[in-house]
C-alpha cells in the first residue's frame, strides 16, 4: 500500500489540495505583476524589486480575521473572508506610505472542504486585486484532529515598498492638525468576539433585518474590510496628509495615538460623522457603554488621516470624508 494511501486513512488528503491548487492557478494569474517571477507552486514566491527607487524601504505586515471566521462559518458563507484577510494586512502597509507589492497567505483546517476554501481564496485574489498586490504564494494545510468539522483559520502576510523620504512617520503631524475620518464598510474584522457575545445573548433572524442596516444582519456582519490602498494613493498623490491611521481593534482611542509624535493627543467631535446603525444596535442589544463600543469597533471610521487645517477641506471633497477632530498638545484621545 502507496504512503499516499496510509496519509490518506490518517485524514490527510493530498490529491484534493492538489487539485484544490490547480483550481486557483487561473485566478491567482489574474493578480500578477510584471515584477513576479515564476509562477505559483514553487518552494517560495520570487519578485523582483521594482525599479526606479532611490533608497527602497520594505513595509511589511501581517494579520488574521480573527473570530469573524466564526460567524462565516457558522453561515457557512466564505465568499468575502478572503477579502478581509488581504484589507487587514494591506490597509497597515498604506499607512506607511508603502505600496503593497505581494501577499501570502496561510489556511489551516482540519478536513479540506475543496468548494468553501475555493471560495476563501477567490475572495484573497479579489482583495489582491483591489489593492494591485500579487498573491505570490501560499500554504493550505490540512490537519486532521486540530479543527472541529467545518472550521478553518487563516493568516496573511503582505509585502510593500516605499521611498524613504516619503515614508508617513507620524513626524510632521503638530498641535492643530485636523484629523479627517474616512467611512468604513460596518464591522470591518474587529470585535467580533464582543459580536458574538452580544448574538448569543439573545435569538436573532440571521436574515432579517433588525434595524434599518438596508441588508440582512448576515450580510451586515460579512461586509468585507474596505481595502484603503488605491484611495489613499491617489490622497496622497492629490492632496497629501501626513499621517494616516488604520483603524482596526481598539478604536480611535487605541490607534490615533499610534501615528503622532510622543506627547500629542486628539480631540475627536463626537456627531461630526454617521455612525452606521449595525453600532448602534449592537450596544443596545449587548447593554454596551460608549467607552466598550469606542474602545472596541471602529464606528464607522477605518481610516484617520493628520492633515495641515488648511488642506482638510479638500481631502474631505477628494475621499468623501468628514472632519472629526484635531490633534492637540495633550497626550490621549477625548471626546468633545
Amino acid at each position: 500500500m502507496s504512503t499516499e494511501d496510509a496519509y490518506a486513512r490518517a485524514g490527510v488528503d493530498i490529491e484534493a489540495a492538489d487539485a484544490l491548487i490547480d483550481r486557483i492557478k487561473p485566478m491567482v494569474k489574474e493578480t500578477t505583476r510584471p515584477e513576479v517571477m515564476g509562477g505559483l507552486g514553487g518552494f517560495g514566491g520570487l519578485f523582483r524589486v521594482p525599479e526606479g527607487y532611490k533608497e527602497p524601504v520594505l513595509v511589511s505586515g501581517t494579520d488574521g480575521v480573527g473570530t469573524k471566521l466564526l460567524v462565516a462559518q457558522r453561515l457557512e458563507r466564505h465568499d468575502s473572508i478572503g477579502i478581509d484577510l488581504v484589507a487587514m494586512c494591506v490597509n497597515d502597509i498604506i499607512v506607511s506610505g508603502a505600496e503593497p507589492l505581494f501577499f501570502l497567505d496561510y489556511l489551516a483546517t482540519g478536513k479540506l472542504e475543496p468548494d468553501a476554501m475555493a471560495q476563501v481564496l477567490a475572495g484573497i485574489v479579489e482583495g489582491c486585486k483591489q489593492s494591485g498586490c500579487a498573491l505570490l504564494g501560499g500554504e493550505t494545510a490540512e490537519m486532521p484532529g486540530m479543527y472541529a468539522p467545518g472550521h478553518y483559520d487563516l493568516a496573511g502576510f503582505a509585502v510593500g515598498i516605499a521611498e524613504r523620504s516619503e515614508l508617513l512617520t507620524g513626524a510632521a503631524v503638530a498641535p492643530g492638525h485636523a484629523l479627517v475620518g474616512i467611512p468604513s464598510n460596518g464591522l470591518h474584522s474587529n470585535g467580533f468576539s464582543l459580536v458574538r457575545h452580544v448574538l448569543d445573548q439573545g435569538t436573532h433572524d440571521m436574515n432579517a433585518d433588525p434595524c434599518g442596516l438596508g441588508c440582512s444582519l448576515a450580510e451586515e456582519l460579512l461586509k468585507p474590510t474596505t481595502i484603503y490602498v488605491k484611495l489613499l494613493q491617489a490622497l496622497q498623490k492629490d492632496v497629501g496628509f501626513d499621517a494616516a491611521a488604520h483603524i482596526t481593534g481598539g478604536g480611535l482611542p487605541g490607534n490615533l495615538p499610534r501615528v503622532f509624535p510622543d506627547g500629542l493627543g486628539a480631540e475627536i467631535y463626537e456627531g461630526s460623522w454617521d455612525v452606521p446603525p449595525i453600532f448602534t444596535w449592537l450596544g443596545e442589544q449587548g447593554s454596551l457603554t460608549k467607552t466598550d463600543l469606542y474602545k472596541t469597533f471602529n464606528m464607522g471610521l477605518g481610516m484617520v488621516l493628520a492633515v495641515r487645517a488648511d488642506r482638510a477641506d479638500a481631502l474631505c471633497e477628494r475621499s468623501g470624508g468628514f472632519v472629526i477632530g484635531k490633534v492637540t498638545a495633550s497626550p490621549g484621545v477625548t471626546f468633545v
